[in-house]
């Protein structure tokens, strides 16, 4: 049994664990129990310690400072019950998923424990350096981008906190130190480049390296067709199903093209493709394509040796399977899968390379934010930026008229 010793008559504890050196001390303020060690083995100096610490907790108690709170696990929690909730219909389930998976493996284990008034702008700092400093699983440190959605993560955990008035107000989070970065463009295909691309591609659906890897070559050069004629996202174009896309005679434009219900992270939206997404698009539709089952996990799995083959059918999805591995494979082969500015070229470079090309046409910017489900803003930063067809000579070379001197 723990010995244990009481003073200031009653109100502070000093007592020793059976599985410790040290002796600990405890006291009762604000409504629940503070407890600390005194880090020494000796009664008496333990005791002069605890009596210091217990005098020095009374006055924070008659100021105000210590106050009972919730702990940041406790606004974790009432933030994802609001947030499943008031999301529903608005943003994709894989986007609210992915905020309860930022939560429980990163910022829980920093602060979950910590009351929300103590979570201060210097502890959000030291949650950016832990994190920085952490490269046990991929070898390097996460990317401005991850790092950057944990941080909103953790700012609509304490806004929620601020709304329930269990804190005053919402530190600031922003990265100290750090002043407005340059602008760098997304990775993206120049058409000399994107010509390259698919070139390989149509080779590898032609001959494919091994005969078995047919259709999965077809689909791949289908799949960057489509892509770059369409500027969807890469999580939309593996939600989307057959009976999300219809070919149209576009009344505007003259021609025939697609008309696709999108559904991504920010609800349904539609788009309009270029004519070079049509063809693709019916090849996809008449080609055989390998049974495929729900699995557990609920991604789809082809069918054994892809022997058994059926016909899509409306609800089936377009692309039942990722061509990330066969995609990157092409993209090494062509060195191209990184570009003079060291941008690692993806399938979101697709996206990038529709919308490149439409302002290179001189297309209305509004009008390329609306199909592709962004802001005039976020293509005007990434991408308008670097597209030298955007920049006017005549108005920039400019000459003065000079009048010509009387005499």
């Amino acid at each position: 049994m723990a010995e244990k010793h009481i003073l200031m008559g009653g109100k502070l504890h000093v007592y020793k664990r059976d599985n410790s050196q040290y002796w600990q001390c405890s006291a009762y303020f604000a409504g629940r129990n503070w407890r600390t060690s005194t880090k020494e083995d000796s009664l008496s100096h333990a005791k002069e310690i605890a009596e210091d610490w217990y005098l020095v907790l009374r006055g924070k108690a008659r100021s105000g400072e210590l106050k009972q709170g919730k702990t940041f696990k406790q606004a974790a929690k009432k933030f994802l019950e609001e947030y499943h909730v008031m999301t529903a219909g608005e943003r994709n389930e894989e986007y609210v998923a992915s905020k309860e998976q930022k939560l429980r493996l990163y910022l829980l284990p920093f602060f979950g424990n910590k009351y929300l008034s103590d979570i201060t702008s210097g502890l959000a700092h030291e949650y950016r350096i832990k994190r920085m400093q952490d490269t046990e699983k991929t070898g390097k440190p996460p990317a401005r981008s991850t790092l950057h959605s944990e941080i909103v993560a953790l700012r609509q955990v304490l806004k929620t906190a601020a709304r329930h008035g269990w804190i005053q107000a919402v530190p600031d989070l922003s990265a100290p130190y750090k002043s407005s970065g340059k602008i760098s463009h997304r990775g993206w295909f120049s058409p000399e480049e994107y010509k390259k691309l698919y070139e390989a591609t149509r080779s590898r659906a032609q001959i494919p390296p091994k005969p078995r890897w047919k259709w999965a070559c077809e689909q791949l050069h289908d799949y960057v067709l489509f892509m770059a004629n369409t500027g969807l996202r890469p999580d939309e174009v593996k939600r989307l199903e057959f009976r999300d896309v219809a070919v149209v005679d576009d009344y505007d434009s003259e021609e025939t093209i697609l008309e696709i219900e999108v559904r991504g992270k920010r609800g349904i939206g539609y788009c309009k493709s270029t004519t070079g997404a049509v063809r693709p698009f019916e090849r996809l539709a008449a080609r055989l394509r390998p049974v495929v089952e729900e699995g557990v996990d609920g991604y789809r799995q082809t069918g054994r040796n892809h022997k058994e083959m059926c016909k899509p059918e409306a609800t089936d999805l377009i692309f039942p399977t990722s061509p990330r591995e066969l995609l990157n494979a092409v993209l090494n082969e062509t060195q191209l899968k990184v570009d003079r500015d060291g941008n690692t070229r993806t399938a979101y470079s697709l996206r990038h390379t529709y919308i490149c090309f439409h302002l290179m046409e001189g297309a209305d910017i509004y009008q390329i934010a609306k199909n592709c489900r962004t802001s005039v803003e976020m293509i005007e930063k990434y991408y308008a930026s670097h597209i030298r067809t955007n920049l006017d000579a005549s108005a920039i070379n400019v000459k003065k008229v000079r009048r010509k001197k009387i005499t």
